[in-house]
C-alpha cells in the first residue's frame, strides 16, 4: 500500500505532541528500571542443561556439594635463588592465607588447602608445590552457591588480593569468569564512546544537517536506554548471561538508527516532492513506517527460532533481541513521525542540504546506484558467474571449521590472568581448574574398582583416575576426575568413558569443562538444521504475504544463504585457521558455536530486512506502471544509497567491537562487518538486479487465486 493512510496515523499527527511526550517518557521510565543492571546479570547458560554433563555436575553437587577447589588459585613464585621453604617467605605467604577469610568475611570462604600451613585449610606439599619447590600454589575457595554470586564476591576483593613483596599470580575459575566479563563492559563502553559519536558525523554527512541527523540517532538512543530496562525485565524470571547486554544493545542500536534512516529519508523525500508536513508524515508512515515494521517482524522471527536451542545464553538473547528490534520499530513509527510532524521543514536546520537535494529529486534512476543496476541487467549472466564463483571460493574455508567453548584463552595471549592460568598449568600439570569427571553409582566394591580400571584405559589422559571419594550423604554414589591432555581437544576421552562396557547396575555419568563443551556443541549441532529450516520457512512465509510471489522469497533465501556461507567462510579462515591472529592479537581457536548460532540468526534477519526495503520500493514502481527493468533500476536507485548507508552505520557500530580484547566480540564484529559489505554491496547492488533481469516477469509471479485476490482487495504489499 503506497500512498494511503489509517486513522491512527491521522491521530498520531494531530496528537504528535502527547505521542511524543508519553512515549519518551515511557522509554525513560524503562531505562531508569534497567540502572545497575549488570548487577543482576549472570555468568552461566553456556551448556545444554538437558546434557549427561549436566547431569552429572547436578548429582555432584548435590552429593558432594559445590565445587570451591578452582575457585581461585594463587601461585606463588620463590624468590630469586631460594625455595617456598625460605622461612621468612614461608611465614609472609602463611599469615597472608591465614587473614583471607578473616579480611574478606562473606567473600572468602576457606583456604581449601596450600603447600604452607593455614588456619582453615590443609598443608599438603606434595600436591601444593613443585619437585624443585620453586613455585607453590593456594587454592582458594569463595563464597556463593552458583557461579554468578561466587563471581560477584570475587570481583569485591579482587584489587586486595596483592602482596607486596612477593611474585604472586592469581588464576582459576573466578579470575577468568572475571576477566571475561570485565572485557565486555569495557567493549559496551567502547561502542557508547567511539561508536555514538561516529555514527553522528556519518549521519550528518548522509543527511547535510543537523536536525536531521539527530533523529535517527535519538531514536537509536532511545531504544538502548530501554532496552536495559527490558533486559533487567528479563532478569527477574531467568538468568541473563552478560555478554547478552553489548550485543542486545549494539543490535537495538544499530537497527533502530537504520529504521530512523528509512523514515527520515522517506519524509524529506515527500518534502521535495512538493507535498505538505501532515500529508508527507503520513505518506511516510503509510509507506516506510509499514516497511520498518515488517521488516522488524522478520527480525524477531529469525531471532525467534534461537529459543529452539536448550541453552539459557542463547534464549535470554533471542528474547532480548526479540523485544528491543521490536522497541526500535515501535519508536520508529511513534515517537520518529511525531517528531517529524513537529518539526516540518526545520528538519533541514543546521546544515547544507546538497546531499539529500541530490537524492530528493524526482528522477533518481540516473544516479551511481542506477547506473550499475542498468549495467547489471544488461548482462546478467556476465555478473552472475563471477560474482557467485567469488563467493563460493569465500565459502570453501567452512570445510575447516571447528567448535569450540569459551575459556580463558577467549583473552590476548598476553592478559595477566590468561598467562596466569598457563603458568599454573604448565607447573602443575595433573592439577587443571576443568579436569574430566565422572560419578559412579553403584552399590558393589568390585564394580567401582572395576567400572574405575576400565576407564584408566581412556586415550588421552594425563595419568590415572585416582581412587573415588565416597558421597558423605548418599549411598552408592562416588565421584573422581584426572586432567586430559588437551581439555580443548578430549573428544576421545569423553567418547569412550561414555561408551565403555560398566558392570550390570552400575551407573556411569561423564562431566567436567570439556565433557560440558562437547555437549554444547552436539547439542547445537543437532538442532542447527531444524533452526534453518525454520527461519527459512519463516521467512518465505513472510516474503510471500508481502510481495505475492513465490518466486522473490526463494531468491531472497538462495542470496541470504550464498552471504552467510561466505561469511562463515571468512571467519573461518581468520580465526580457526588464524589469520587474523596477528592484526587481531588472539590465539587461533575454534569458533564458538553458541556465538556462531548468534551471528547466523542476525545476519540472515538483517539480510533479508535489506531484501525488503529494495523489493518494497521496486514493488511500488511496478504498481506505478512501470516496466520490470524500469521498476529494478528505479528501486535500486532510489534505495542504493539508503542501504549502503544502513549497512555502514551497522558497520561503525558492529566494527567498535572489532577492537576487543576478546576473540568472542571479535567473532561479532569480523562477522557483521564481512555479512554488511557482502549483503549491501554484493548481493543487493549486483545479484539481486542480475537475477530479477534474468527471470524477468517469472520474479513476480502468483497463483491465480492469489492473484484474483490481491485485485480485488487492492494490492497491499509493503512499501518504503
Amino acid at each position: 500500500m503506497s500512498g494511503q493512510t489509517t486513522p491512527w496515523i491521522d491521530r498520531l499527527v494531530r496528537r504528535r505532541f502527547t505521542v511524543v511526550v508519553v512515549m519518551v517518557a515511557a522509554l525513560l521510565a524503562l531505562g531508569g528500571y534497567g540502572l545497575g543492571l549488570s548487577e543482576h546479570l549472570g555468568v552461566g547458560g553456556w551448556n545444554d542443561p538437558g546434557s549427561e554433563s549436566s547431569r552429572e555436575a547436578r548429582l555432584r553437587d548435590h552429593a558432594f556439594g559445590t565445587d570451591h577447589s578452582a575457585d581461585v588459585l594463587l601461585l606463588f613464585h620463590a624468590p630469586t635463588g631460594k625455595t617456598i621453604d625460605d622461612p621468612a617467605f614461608a611465614a609472609t605467604v602463611s599469615d597472608y592465607l591465614s587473614g583471607l577469610p578473616q579480611r574478606f568475611p562473606g567473600r572468602i570462604a576457606r583456604i581449601n588447602g596450600a603447600y604452607w600451613a593455614t588456619d582453615t585449610g590443609m598443608a599438603m606439599p606434595d600436591i601444593f608445590g613443585t619437585e624443585r619447590r620453586d613455585h607453590g600454589f593456594a587454592s582458594v575457595a569463595i563464597e556463593g552457591n552458583d557461579d554468578t554470586s561466587r563471581l560477584n564476591n570475587f570481583r569485591a576483593i579482587t584489587g586486595e588480593l596483592a602482596l607486596p613483596g612477593v611474585d604472586m599470580e592469581v588464576a582459576g575459575r573466578q579470575p577468568i569468569a572475571a576477566a571475561l566479563n570485565d572485557t565486555m563492559a569495557h567493549d559496551q563502553r567502547r561502542m557508547e564512546l567511539f561508536a555514538i559519536p561516529a555514527v553522528a558525523v556519518l549521519l550528518f554527512f548522509l543527511f547535510g544537517g543537523v536536525v536531521a541527523a539527530s533523529l535517527p540517532l535519538a531514536v537509536g538512543g532511545l531504544t538502548v536506554i530501554a532496552a536495559w530496562g527490558i533486559v533487567r525485565v528479563l532478569t527477574t524470571f531467568m538468568e541473563v548471561n552478560t555478554f547478552v547486554s553489548p550485543v542486545v544493545s549494539m543490535i537495538g542500536l544499530g537497527l533502530a538508527i537504520d529504521y530512523g534512516l528509512f523514515m527520515v529519508s522517506r519524509f524529506r523525500e515527500q518534502l521535495a516532492a512538493g507535498n505538505e508536513v501532515p500529508e508527507a508524515v503520513r505518506v511516510t508512515v503509510a509507506t516506510a513506517g509499514r516497511t520498518v515494521s515488517f521488516s522488524a517482524i522478520i527480525v524477531v522471527a529469525a531471532a525467534s527460532t534461537i529459543l529452539l536451542f536448550p541453552h539459557g545464553f542463547l534464549r535470554s538473547f533471542a528474547l532480548g533481541a526479540m523485544v528491543t528490534v521490536a522497541l526500535a520499530a515501535a519508536v520508529s513509527v511513534t515517537v520518529l513521525p511525531a517528531a517529524l510532524a513537529i518539526l516540518g521543514r526545520r528538519v533541514d536546520w543546521l546544515g547544507y542540504n546538497g546531499f539529500h537535494s541530490r537524492r530528493a529529486r524526482a528522477d533518481q534512476r540516473n544516479n551511481a546506484w542506477g547506473r550499475i543496476a542498468g549495467a547489471v541487467m544488461r548482462r546478467p549472466i556476465t555478473t552472475i558467474v563471477p560474482v557467485v564463483a567469488i563467493l563460493v571460493v569465500l565459502i570453501a574455508p567452512v570445510r575447516d571449521i571447528a567448535f569450540g567453548g569459551i575459556s580463558e584463552r577467549f583473552l590476548p595471549p598476553e592478559q595477566p590472568t590468561r598467562t596466569a592460568q598457563q603458568h599454573f598449568d604448565e607447573l602443575f600439570p595433573l592439577r587443571e581448574t576443568d579436569p574430566v569427571e565422572i560419578v559412579v553409582r553403584t552399590y558393589s566394591t568390585t564394580d567401582l574398582d572395576a567400572t574405575i580400571e576400565s576407564a584408566n584405559r581412556a586415550p588421552g589422559l594425563k595419568a590415572p583416575f585416582p581412587e573415588p571419594f565416597s558421597a558423605p550423604s548418599q549411598l552408592g554414589v562416588f565421584t573422581t576426575s584426572t586432567a586430559v591432555g588437551n581439555s580443548h581437544d578430549a573428544e576421545r576421552t569423553i567418547d569412550y568413558l561414555r561408551t565403555m562396557a560398566v558392570p550390570k547396575g552400575t551407573t556411569v555419568l561423564v562431566g567436567g569443562q570439556s565433557a560440558a563443551e562437547i555437549d554444547s556443541v552436539d547439542a547445537v549441532l543437532d538442532r542447527m538444521p531444524w533452526v534453518v529450516a525454520l527461519v527459512f520457512a519463516l521467512t518465505t512465509i513472510l516474503l510471500m504475504l508481502a510481495f505475492g510471489s513465490p518466486v522473490l522469497p526463494l531468491v531472497a533465501g538462495l542470496l541470504n544463504l550464498l552471504g552467510l556461507g561466505s561469511t562463515i567462510g571468512v571467519l573461518t579462515w581468520i580465526f580457526a585457521s588464524g589469520h587474523g591472529a596477528g592484526p587481531l592479537d588472539f590465539t587461533p581457536q575454534p569458533i564458538m558455536a553458541l556465538v556462531l548460532v548468534l551471528i547466523i540468526s542476525v545476519i540472515y534477519g538483517l539480510s533479508t530486512d535489506y531484501q525488503v526495503f529494495l523489493l518494497a520500493r521496486i514493488h511500488e514502481a511496478r504498481s506505478k506502471g512501470a516496466t520490470d527493468t524500469e521498476a529494478v533500476r528505479d528501486g535500486i536507485a532510489r534505495t542504493g544509497w539508503i542501504i549502503t548507508a544502513a549497512a555502514l552505520i551497522l558497520i561503525v557500530v558492529c566494527g567498535a567491537f572489532a577492537l576487543s580484547d576478546l576473540v568472542m566480540m571479535q567473532y561479532i564484529a569480523v562477522g557483521m562487518v564481512t555479512a554488511l559489505f557482502i549483503d549491501a554491496v554484493v548481493l543487493r547492488m549486483l545479484l539481486t538486479p542480475a537475477l530479477l533481469a534474468l527471470l524477468g516477469p517469472l520474479s513476480w509471479w502468483r497463483s491465480g487465486s492469489r492473484a484474483s485476490s490481491r485485485e480485488r482487495h487492492g494490492d497491499r504489499a509493503v512499501s518504503v
